[in-house]
């Protein structure tokens, strides 16, 4: 899970006020410690997570409570909601405006992972229709060129480069006209190992001539709080638009750096999630807290779905899963469509009320290849079989499927598990909704109320 430490520690904060008997001032203040250590542990700055405290608790206390929810349930909206104004507050997504092209140019100091990013964006907007190029200008690093080509060739989109030329400006000028028929195209800028006079002279020059409609500053999570000064730097610089925060999988050090860069008035447009090009999400505060707190994204759920399934599949997916019955047939669709949006406990964190859930890991581990061989064994069931799997839990039917489908009872029974495993999951999550304020006593459930 993204940023799994600090989610761990806030999930248990808020199960601290479910299980609590008495609702008081003292539960308030225990909260906010528990909040106030797990921030400072994600490196986020001592004065901002005060403020934060602060905010917290006068409304806490002083707020009055609305109808139909506790003051506990009141407590939990209002840490949610403080919590995503403090990493930014509403989504601040890119707009592709109506114009070819749309320009996105990339900066930021060298190996903070411009170039990969560059290729995690057009392949983002590739999938959503748009006919993207890149433009590679960094032409100090040794194989940068080379590098831009690799990456765009996996991502299967143009790329416009001159390993000859030392002069980007000359480059971009040379394939200016080129990219004039392409939706979007995204400029991947030279970085150095600090912010020198030389980078920055060069940046404003590249701004004043590519006139890029979004600027987006490419930090890496491990930066943490030092996220800020870098934020500001390359503001001055060339009036940075947004950020895409990087490497959020693997550092503890990521909410210093999205709290930093919303300090700063720069808002996070992106997040890198992994290392695969589809490990990328746009950043939306509500949603990226909602799955810190275990209370799910439906939003990047059905996001990622799009990507691979149409928009009416992908509801009639939602409301399978929200329905909590389903066949083999059902459960063969929804593997093989997790499966294309990437590894199961990401798509999990997602889903409202299972961030917290003790989902069994085998269930989340399901590869490729199993589904593959799951596929034959269902090719040889019958019409009945498959949709009462429960006539299957049975020794002969096993072993005709089996021999059927040239696998082994073993096999067989290891998709009768997932079955069992996966029918228990979505009784966990029948009737479980978004972060609204009518669905609050049954997020409450799921932290442990009774």
């Amino acid at each position: 899970m993204v940023m799994d430490k600090l989610g761990s520690a806030l999930k248990d904060s808020l199960k601290k006020v479910a299980k609590s008997l008495f609702f008081n001032e003292k539960l308030v203040d225990e909260v906010i410690k528990d909040i106030q250590r797990a921030l400072l542990r994600a490196d986020v700055n001592v004065e901002l997570v005060f403020k934060l405290s602060k905010d917290i608790k006068k409304r806490a206390l002083d707020e009055k409570t609305p109808k139909g929810i506790s003051q506990k349930e009141y407590l939990i909206k209002i840490v949610y909601e403080e919590l995503a104004n403090f990493l930014g507050g509403e989504r601040k997504g890119i707009v592709i405006k109506k114009k070819k092209p749309f320009k996105i140019m990339l900066v930021g100091l060298f190996g903070n992972g411009k170039t990969t990013s560059s290729a995690k964006i057009a392949n983002y907007y590739k999938k959503r229709g748009y006919s993207v190029a890149l433009v590679g200008l960094d032409v100090y690093r040794p194989a940068a060129t080379q590098q831009l080509e690799q990456v765009g060739k996996s991502v299967n989109v143009p790329v416009f480069v001159n390993s000859e030329q030392k002069n980007p400006l000359a480059v971009w000028k040379e394939f200016e006209a080129d990219l004039n028929g392409y939706d979007i195209v995204i400029v991947d800028t030279a970085g150095r190992d600090a912010l020198s006079e030389s980078l920055i002279d060069e940046i404003k020059d590249l701004n004043d001539e590519i006139k890029a409609d979004e600027n987006l500053l490419v930090i890496n999570a491990d930066m943490g709080q030092t996220a800020k000064k870098q934020a500001e730097q390359f503001h001055d610089s060339c009036g940075v638009s947004g950020v895409i925060v990087t490497k959020m999988d693997g550092t503890a050090k990521g909410g210093g750096a999205i709290s930093a860069c919303a300090a700063t008035g720069s808002p996070v447009k992106f997040i890198g999630v992994g290392e695969k090009f589809d490990d990328l999400e746009e950043f939306n505060p509500e949603g990226f807290v909602g799955r810190l707190l275990g209370m799910g994204d439906l939003e990047a759920l059905l996001e990622k779905a799009k990507e691979v399934m149409s928009e009416e599949d992908a509801k009639d997916m939602t409301e399978k899963m929200m329905k909590g019955d389903f066949n083999f047939f059902d459960l063969f669709e929804q593997l093989n469509a997790m499966n294309k949006m990437g590894p199961l406990n990401k798509i999990m964190e997602m889903v409202p009320g299972m961030g917290g859930a003790n989902v069994p890991k085998e269930m989340l581990d399901v590869q490729e290849d199993k589904i593959k061989k799951w596929k034959h064994i269902m090719a040889s069931m019958t019409k009945e079989e498959l949709e009462n799997p429960d006539l299957v839990f049975n020794r002969s039917r096993i072993d005709r499927i089996a021999n059927g489908s040239g696998t082994t009872a073993r096999d067989v029974r290891d998709l009768l598990k997932q079955y069992r495993q996966a029918k228990k999951m979505m009784k966990m999550m029948k009737g479980v909704k978004g972060m609204k304020e009518g669905d609050m006593k049954k997020m409450m459930k799921k932290f442990g109320m009774k």
